[in-house]
């Protein structure tokens, strides 16, 4: 691995760990977060839900625009608004301001996240160095998860909830400084190559909404009007993105990619697992912090051990495993153990395990 090829992959880590730091932060602090600004439980999922809407939505857009303009150029872009908006985050004094910030977050990581791979590819073409590049690229993000869940323990009782969002000022100020020193520019391929700006509508907010919806459901029930209503709404923008794509003359997503089997697995694949593993670490620590009584640092700690464990695997097991084995069977290994762990999660007691029975 050259130095500049070690110079790009930083950047690109440093972008993941900023951006799962700030995931993993939050969820510790979810509970400082209500008590200070006077959240209630429905309202305080949208410190979530916020950033998962914009971040899901506009990550197929924010490829497309990639490829148009240039990968570097959103990747510099991205880490530019996700730093401005965690700023903006760390100095909310109301549930409107961290709101609307935790959205502009979503943004940002949208633009920066849906390049960030294809750059790594590009980068990286021999099958062993891309995938050791993969596994340190993961191991940032592992990382990201352990010591966000830690530090965002340490800040919340040290200081205060706020400085779990500047923590990321730092980071990605670096981050932009490297990438606009060390990644080459490249050039789109420009928008005469035309842009389906209403297929870029379509999906945009058939996607918003559908996740909208989906977020709403803990509030207004499954069955509810509202609740189906807007799943049929969305479910139709979709159907007419789909529609769309089929007939567009340039296509923001051709359907002919789907005919790929391993495209598709991949895709649905990876879609699932991030969805378990995001509603893992959300949920596990409200648990320990709203069932069992743990503060914040403690919670941190109580969920290392399974970062560790992502990020130990990541960097010294995968890549190996993977080019002696291939992707494939690595890939059935791992999903096989994530099911067998959240599993077991089902079994956890719904009062706290050292809570004494009374006696009559």
């Amino acid at each position: 691995m050259s130095v500049s090829q070690r110079l790009i992959l930083a950047t690109l880590s440093a972008s993941m760990l900023m951006t799962i730091l700030d995931g993993s932060i939050v969820t510790v602090a979810m509970p400082s977060i209500q008590g200070d600004l006077g959240f209630s439980p429905s309202e305080l999922s949208w410190t979530v839900n916020a950033y998962l809407i914009a971040f899901g939505g506009l990550l197929l857009l924010a490829g497309r625009l990639g490829d148009l303009i240039g990968r570097r150029t959103m990747f510099i872009a991205g880490n530019v608004v996700f730093t401005a908006a965690s700023v903006l985050a760390g100095a909310a004094t109301g549930r409107e301001v961290l709101i609307a910030a935790r959205f502009l977050q979503g943004i940002g990581s949208a633009l920066a996240a849906s390049v960030a791979l294809g750059i790594l590819i590009t980068h990286f073409t021999g099958n062993a160095e891309r995938a050791k590049a993969i596994g340190v690229f993961s191991f940032t993000g592992a990382a990201g998860a352990s010591v966000g869940q830690v530090l965002g323990g340490v800040l919340t009782d040290a200081l205060n909830w706020h400085w779990i969002f500047l923590i990321n000022a730092p980071i990605g100020l670096a981050t932009v400084v490297l990438a606009l020193r060390v990644m080459p520019a490249d050039r789109g391929i420009g928008f005469g190559a035309g842009v389906d700006v209403l297929g870029a509508v379509l999906v945009t907010s058939g996607l918003m909404l559908g996740i909208y919806t989906v977020v709403g459901i803990a509030e207004h029930g499954r069955l509810a009007a509202r609740t189906l209503t807007l799943a049929l709404v969305s479910a139709l923008l979709l159907a007419s993105f789909l529609v769309r794509q089929a007939t567009a003359p340039a296509p923001l997503l051709p359907l002919r990619i789907f005919r790929s089997r391993n495209v598709s697995g991949a895709n649905a694949v990876q879609m699932l697992t991030l969805a378990a593993m995001f509603a893992f670490q959300v949920l596990v620590a409200l648990y320990m912090q709203q069932v069992l009584g743990y503060h914040a640092l403690r919670t941190g700690l109580a969920m290392l051990p399974a970062a560790v464990a992502i990020g130990g695997v990541s960097l010294f097991v995968s890549a190996p495993l993977t080019t002696r084995l291939g992707a494939r069977t690595v890939l059935v290994a791992g999903l096989l153990s994530l099911l067998t762990g959240m599993a077991w999660l089902t079994r956890l007691p719904v009062s706290s395990l050292w809570e004494v029975p009374q006696t009559q």
